[in-house]
């Protein structure tokens, strides 16, 4: 009950804006430069009609007067208007530190749950109207997505992995401690073909929307290295398969290189981090049409200000190791074609800086900023399955967009400071 009414304190505080009027109310936003996240080239002075939380049409010039007559008027004809963006790897009720260890020893189910509440406004307003969420320690955030989807909290939309699927004494384990302390992981822990199997059962009947599996070792974890793989291929085919039966994807946990391979083999949808993909990995994920979703910033934030921030010597010494390795790999599974789809792990770092990947995907990946927009948008909807509803602004999709001042294709860290939210029709963030 005490829950609850938090929740609802919090509802009222931050209520969401109601969702755009009328199915015959139309807004017309006007923009002054358009990215629509095809990749076509630009376009200048246009006019997206919005009706019932979805794009209309776009059109050229000034629109008609009788489209004008009641509509609401968004004027953005000194901005650049584009797609709002989607981040396939956050960790909503998560908080920087260890990695969860004295998150789950410390805090409760309810902390989660409050924690998301404030980190979805923070998420929304960063111009991220979509997340695909990859892992938590309970189902705080399936609620949360409920809470959100109803109007009664403001923040992105929630593909959700619920717990994620875990091995004892691996990354999401809790480790080190009395084996007469029984602790459960951050993850689900579970071991074995069959295991694995109902896991993913389980999860889905509670309201996973895709499968997250940790296929090597972690920074962020005690006891383990990224070096070495974790699941097999077997358990990791399993839980393919099983998702597969139930319409959803899996993502998987996967820095080390034979991880890679094998998680790319067994069919996964994507490969979270890559730091270590080498040239076997590169060809098995074009092979397989794999998409790498690389988390850049969270290792600059846990070198530089980790220990502030509680992040255990271990993790702040694994980080500085691949980070000398990292870049380079991804760079290399870039220009050899691997697909990209922009993803953060929000949560190593505060929620709300989810836009720095960016600059290091364009100044040190060598990412045309085009192309990094699109991995954030068209690339992102794809991965997450909903191409035909968001990631480009075309007729028929809901009308997410944000605005920025200025040009992001010569400045892409305009991209790190959103000034206007757009979600279903609905202004969140500017005017």
């Amino acid at each position: 009950m005490i829950l609850v009414s938090l929740l609802l304190s919090l509802a009222v505080e931050t209520a969401a804006p109601a969702p755009a009027a009328a199915n015959s109310a139309v807004t017309l936003v006007r923009a002054g430069r358009l990215i629509d996240g095809t990749g076509r080239a630009p376009r200048e002075n246009v006019t997206l009609v919005i009706r019932g939380g979805l794009i209309e049409s776009i059109v050229d010039g000034p629109v008609s007067f009788e489209l004008q007559k009641g509509a609401t008027v968004v004027d953005l004809s000194k901005r650049t208007v584009l797609p709002g963006l989607m981040d396939c790897h956050d960790h909503i009720t998560g908080v920087p530190g260890d990695g969860g260890d004295l998150q789950m020893l410390q805090e409760t189910d309810a902390h989660q749950a409050l924690w998301g509440a404030l980190h979805a406004k923070i998420t929304l307003e960063a111009g991220f109207t979509t997340i695909r969420n990859v892992g938590s320690g309970s189902y705080a955030e399936v609620a949360l997505k409920r809470f959100i989807n109803n109007g009664q909290i403001p923040g992105p939309r929630i593909f959700t992995a619920t717990k994620g699927l875990g091995i004892t004494g691996g990354h999401a384990d809790i480790n080190g401690w009395s084996p007469d302390v029984p602790l459960r992981g951050y993850a689900q822990i579970v071991d074995g073909v069959e295991n694995v199997r109902h896991a993913v059962r389980e999860q889905i009947k509670f309201g996973a929307d895709l499968i997250k599996i940790t296929a090597s070792g972690g920074v962020l974890s005690s006891g383990d290295s990224v070096h070495h793989e974790q699941y097999s291929e077997e358990e990791i085919r399993a839980a393919v398969e099983e998702a597969g039966r139930l319409g959803r994807k899996v993502a998987a946990h996967a820095h080390a290189a034979k991880a890679i391979v094998n998680a790319a083999r067994a069919g996964v949808a994507s490969i979270e981090h890559g730091s270590l993909v080498d040239d076997e990995g590169i060809a098995m994920m074009k092979a397989k049409g794999t998409y790498m979703v690389p988390t850049l910033y969270t290792l600059d934030f846990i070198i530089d200000e980790g220990k502030e921030n509680g992040v255990p010597q271990y993790g702040i010494d694994k980080a500085k190791e691949i980070s000398n390795v990292q870049r380079a790999n991804l760079k290399r599974a870039y220009q050899a074609g691997v697909k990209f789809a922009y993803g953060t792990d929000a949560a190593v770092f505060p929620h709300g800086r989810n836009g720095r990947d960016f600059g290091i995907l364009v100044e040190q990946l060598g990412v045309p900023p085009m192309e990094a927009i699109r991995m954030a948008t068209q690339y992102a909807a794809d991965l997450i399955g909903i191409p035909d509803k968001a990631g480009t602004l075309e007729a028929g999709k809901w009308a997410d967009l944000i605005a920025v001042d200025g040009d992001p294709l010569q400045n892409i860290r305009l991209l790190e400071n959103i000034p206007f939210v757009m979600k279903g029709g609905s202004v969140y963030k500017g005017r």
